[in-house]
């Protein structure tokens, strides 16, 4: 089954490379409110049942893919 996941820094937390992506942006003539610079991973992981591979995915996040401390996570599943 196909995962992608998406981290990013939450809310309140510092994130230097969205404020320099940002300020880029309004330098360049764009209207931006806010931007965010995160990290996409994609996932092929063994199993049928949506139910277990989010539960499998959820721990690779807390455990490696993210730090529950001062970023967040989505998991979408493939579908088929």
């Amino acid at each position: 089954m196909r995962a992608t996941v998406l981290v990013r820094p939450k809310h309140g937390i510092l994130d230097p490379q969205g404020e320099a992506v940002e300020s880029s942006l309004r330098q360049l003539g764009f209207a931006v409110a806010e931007a965010r610079v995160g990290r996409l991973v994609d996932v092929e992981i063994d199993g049928d049942d949506p139910a277990t591979v989010r539960r499998q995915l959820e721990r690779m996040c807390e455990q490696l893919l993210a730090n529950p401390l001062i970023e967040s996570y989505e998991i979408e599943l493939a579908a088929g």
